[in-house]
């Protein structure tokens, strides 16, 4: 595979850049981990984020590696991957995400990653850089992750009225609060599992590229642990703007809803990162609090805000994947 050679210190400032985009990751969607147990009270916004950057951090003790994969090598083709398509694809993203939490807009960090390697990587080599297995399985999942968060939320909801059908609102929302530590708990095991993945996977192929972990690819150790804990320093310093649209928003949540969500969405993540498919945390929540708020009544859910929500969803990748073009071709012809 060629590449180009880079120095040592500029291999370390792309890592540092990697790394940021990790922070941001957890920073922007700290919202997805905590917003359902802020909105019902359980927990006070800064508990909460103390609560789910831990179960970000410990994430990889439960999950394999098969999302790092996927963003490493089945997005763009491994060999298309040098510094500058890094850069591109780091500085692509994070423009995107940053213009998103300003805005208040619970877009996707997963699918800003993908449009920025898209980007880059086709500013490079063409449409011949696009792994399309990766990115055809990438893309179903912005449907069908939303898609399974509704249905399952949905699915619960019914089901735990049924069986506590007979139980007084008091008591079915003093059980419920307590049982939102452990769905809470769950969702941010899952977000930990799935978004800090992508982030190893950027610098698992940036380090193959230079030939620094060997023929084959795979995810050194020290990259796992550093970018769990970013991601979890991320999720620590909170994002308040989008925790008050999530949280509050789109429907206001009781703490059976709460617990639902938060569930329906954990099941959602574990399966995607059991499969490799890096979907988003962010989309994930964001349908299965809808499909609480819509099992009470539809006009619960404030439908204009939802939208919008969906029209940033498919915006990410074209919008990420321009700014990494444009990233790319200054970065190349500054040298």
């Amino acid at each position: 595979m060629e590449a180009i050679a880079i120095s040592l210190p500029f291999l370390v400032g792309l890592i540092a850049v990697a790394l940021i985009f990790d922070f941001l990751n957890g920073l922007h969607d700290a919202a997805n981990s905590i917003a359902t147990i802020v909105s019902t009270r359980v927990l006070k916004p800064q508990y909460a984020v103390a609560w789910a950057a831990f179960f970000n951090f410990i994430a990889f003790l439960f999950f394999g590696l098969h999302v790092a994969e996927t963003l490493g090598i089945g997005i763009i083709s491994a060999s298309v991957v040098d510094p500058h398509v890094i850069f591109g694809a780091l500085i692509g993203a994070i423009l995107w995400n940053l213009i998103t939490w300003f805005l208040g807009i619970p877009s996707s960090s997963s699918h800003a990653l993908v449009g920025g390697l898209l980007g880059a990587g086709c500013a490079k080599a063409g449409w011949s850089a696009i792994v399309w297995p990766g990115v055809i399985k990438t893309s179903a999942a912005i449907v069908l992750s939303p898609l399974v968060g509704f249905v399952l939320a949905i699915f619960l909801m019914f089901t735990l009225s049924w069986l506590f059908v007979r139980s007084t609102p008091y008591s079915v929302d003093n059980l419920f609060r307590r049982l939102q530590f452990f769905s809470a708990s769950l969702y941010s095991l899952g977000h930990g599992g799935n978004d800090a993945q992508k982030t190893m996977g950027i610098i698992a192929v940036l380090l193959y590229s230079q030939g620094m972990i060997g023929d084959k690819f795979y995810v050194p150790f020290w990259v796992v642990l550093v970018c769990q804990a970013m991601m979890g320093l991320g999720t620590l310093a909170g994002g308040w703007r989008i925790v008050k649209t999530m949280g509050a928003k789109i429907t206001r949540l009781t703490p059976v809803q709460g617990f639902c969500a938060e569930a329906g969405g954990s099941i959602t993540l574990f399966m995607a990162t059991y499969l490799g498919i890096p979907v988003s945390t962010t989309h994930t929540i964001t349908g299965s609090i809808v499909g609480v708020g819509a099992v009470r009544r539809t006009s619960a859910v404030r439908w204009n805000i939802a939208s919008n929500i969906v029209v940033a969803w498919i915006v990410t990748i074209p919008a990420s994947a321009l700014m990494a073009a444009i990233t790319y071709y200054a970065a190349w012809f500054l040298g």
